[in-house]
């Protein structure tokens, strides 16, 4: 199956303990594309600015990503710049974001963009995701939902209104604590499946992912890093590695939905070793795959058998 994703192209300025980067390619769409072009074929949608150069525009379609829904508005394209803790990766300081060409983005999808049996909605305005998921013709087999703390706090009815029409949703540990008012994960999880969403992911940095779906809960971890270089984009690339092994396989069964999780988890820990799609978007079949063993491997351990019993009877 193809895949469409709605979101942004960026340009970020990072700055983080093994150094900093100015004006590299960002944005929820670059990441997610970068991640889930291994996988399935992937068309993005976007807006970028006049300033956006060829050479970046060749980076894009660099893995036959489909950049045709990317428009060049007049101005200048979306920038951020961030500056994160030295002592805890998971903290940033957001120095500046310029809107610019993103402030007016409306997309408006082109005849070849409706019909995508897939749908990712990255973190944009949800009442944009909305206009989006309806202009799809027909409805896609699966939607997917990404936001952020901002959308959480200041539009929580649009984004509500939003997440109850999609299959997928993304959030970190904060956002869907924050969203539900719950306690924990577990709770937080079944409020936000009862909205509508028939699986939700619950993204926990370095500590990996749970998924909850339905009657099954699945907790991958995340693949250990030695060098973390840049977290920028690494919840993007899970979603990314999540919904292109979904595409790619067309089935949706528990089996496939675990192992899509750990797609996830494994995209992820590829793209914090660089800075932007540095590592994410140069990597072969063979490193994804050792990878992805790798973490089968991590959390392997012997199941009791039948009538087998956990203690021994002499104790």
């Amino acid at each position: 199956m193809s895949l469409l994703v709605v979101g942004s192209v960026a340009y970020d300025s990072v700055t983080t303990a093994a150094g900093s980067r100015t004006d590299s390619l960002g944005g929820s769409a670059l990441y997610f594309s970068a991640s889930a072009s291994y996988f399935t074929n992937v068309s993005l949608v976007a807006v970028v600015g006049e300033d956006f150069s060829e050479a970046d525009r060749k980076t894009l379609s660099t893995r036959e990503v489909d950049i045709s829904g990317l428009e060049t508005a007049k101005g200048e394209t979306f920038r951020w710049e961030g500056i994160y803790n030295t002592k805890n990766l998971n903290s940033r300081e957001t120095i500046e974001t310029q809107l610019n060409v993103f402030a007016n983005f409306s997309p408006s999808l082109a005849k070849n963009n409706i019909s995508h049996p897939c749908l990712f909605l990255a973190n944009i305005d949800p009442v944009l995701q909305h206009e989006v998921l309806t202009q799809m013709n027909p409805k896609p087999r699966i939607v997917a939902l990404d936001t952020m703390d901002y959308w959480i706090n200041d539009h929580k009815d649009n984004l509500s209104k939003t997440i109850e029409n999609v299959d997928v949703l993304f959030m970190d540990e904060t956002e869907i604590k924050s969203f539900t008012s719950k306690p924990n994960i577990f709770s937080a999880a079944q409020a936000v499946r009862d909205m509508g969403p028939r699986l939700v992911l619950v993204k926990r940095g370095e500590y990996g992912a749970v998924m909850f779906n339905e009657g099954d809960v699945f907790s991958v971890p995340a693949f250990p890093v030695e060098d973390v270089i840049d977290p920028t984009g690494a919840g993007d690339s899970f979603a990314g590695g999540f919904m292109g092994y979904l595409s790619n396989m067309n089935d949706f069964s528990p089996e496939t939905l675990r192992r899509a999780a750990v797609i996830a988890s494994v995209m992820g820990s590829f793209t914090v070793e660089g800075f932007s799609t540095d590592r994410v978007g140069k990597l072969t079949r063979l490193e994804i795959e050792d990878r992805f063993r790798g973490i089968a491997g991590m959390t392997y351990f012997k199941p009791l058998e039948n009538q087998e019993e956990l203690f021994s009877k002499t104790n």
